[in-house]
């Protein structure tokens, strides 16, 4: 599998941890274990500006996903797919950490797995939607940190 990180910011996290993630999460949801993705970590002034751009919404926020190849859970059979890319803003992801008193490699651990799920065509903009993907989130983290 493909996993190309890029930390455009001054954090120090375990980027590693992260790709790793990533790949566990790919294959418990059945896609190929040869497709690609991309995740880089951004500052908040570029992250507000793909926020503006792409979901017409002012100011920074934790993730955003953008698909490419449409992917759905179990797809291993068609072959390798280029997943698409994952941003994440360290600094406003710190922010939500600090909220729930966890740590900022915690907080970037779960939205990995939360711009996976929305690379693979999970959603939680219903409240049926939303109880599937924080559900399959909640035990791939869980299953992942055991299996560490």
């Amino acid at each position: 599998m493909n996993i190309e990180l890029s930390n455009l910011t001054d954090s120090n996290c375990d980027l590693a941890r992260l790709k790793s993630l990533a790949h566990f999460t790919i294959l418990a949801q059945g896609a190929h274990p040869d497709s690609e993705l991309s995740i880089s970590l951004l500052d908040e002034e570029e992250m507000s500006a793909l926020h503006l751009r792409w979901m017409n919404e002012d100011g920074p926020t934790d993730v955003l996903s953008f698909p490419m190849d449409e992917v759905q859970p179990n797809s291993a059979a068609l072959g390798p797919a280029m997943l698409g890319d994952i941003a994440l803003c360290p600094s406003y992801a710190k922010q939500n950490a600090q909220k729930v008193n966890s740590s900022l490699q915690d907080e970037l651990e779960l939205l990995t797995v939360h711009g996976v799920l929305h690379l693979l065509g999970y959603d939680h903009l219903e409240a049926d939607e939303k109880e599937v993907m924080f559900t399959l989130q909640d035990r791939y983290l869980t299953e992942w940190r055991v299996k560490r």
